[in-house]
């Protein structure tokens, strides 16, 4: 499993097949979810968009159809994101992209910043629980492929906590400019106005 695979075998076509479907459904559930790439977390593919972003995947998925473990790896990681994304894309749809992100944005600002943290932690960790559980219980010689599920499990719990650390991170530092520019608007009316004696 961990060796290359010629081109236009079976397994070639079989794992060619399995990494299409699946960024095929990350690609759909973040297209029901934010059609304009306004909600996307990563910032590599918002700035490809879909224009660069999905003949880079079909070449990605091209290549890495010729080594079945990374492949595999890929896909779960790829799936469990599709999922995560469904689970919210009937209401980032409904409420349009923007809005949402206004909502979102706000509910975040409401909340404490150790109890965000804290939930996401136990997301991410429970998930990747689960990725070590099915790692440790895998026979390595025998079979491989849950050893690359579980491996898969556990790049999409470190996927979750780093995208979401990021977009806190921006959000806090929009917040800091926007209360800069707040203050810097205050003193320029305080300057412009005349003085009372």
């Amino acid at each position: 499993m961990e060796d290359l695979v010629p081109f236009a075998s079976r397994t070639y076509g079989l794992v060619f097949v399995l990494l299409l479907v699946s960024r095929g459904m990350d690609f759909l559930s973040t297209w029901v979810a934010t059609p304009n790439l306004v909600l996307e977390g990563n910032p590599i593919a918002k700035r490809l968009g879909w224009k660069w972003g999905i003949p880079l995947n079909l070449a990605l998925c091209f290549l890495f159809a010729f080594w079945p473990l990374p492949a595999i790896v890929i896909s779960t990681t790829s799936v469990l994101v599709a999922a995560r994304n469904f689970q919210s894309a009937w209401l980032m749809r409904s409420l349009g992209e923007q809005l949402y992100r206004e909502w979102h944005v706000e509910r975040v600002r409401e909340t404490s910043v150790t109890l965000y943290l804290a939930c996401l932690f136990g997301q991410t960790a429970l998930t990747a629980g689960v990725g070590a559980a099915v790692i440790y219980f895998t026979n390595w010689e025998k079979d491989q492929v849950p050893l690359a599920i579980g491996l898969g499990i556990i790049a999409y719990a470190l996927a979750v906590a780093f995208f979401t650390l990021l977009g806190i991170v921006r959000l806090r530092r929009a917040a800091k400019t926007e209360e800069r520019k707040g203050v810097t608007a205050s003193l320029q009316t305080k300057a412009a106005s005349p003085g009372r004696d």
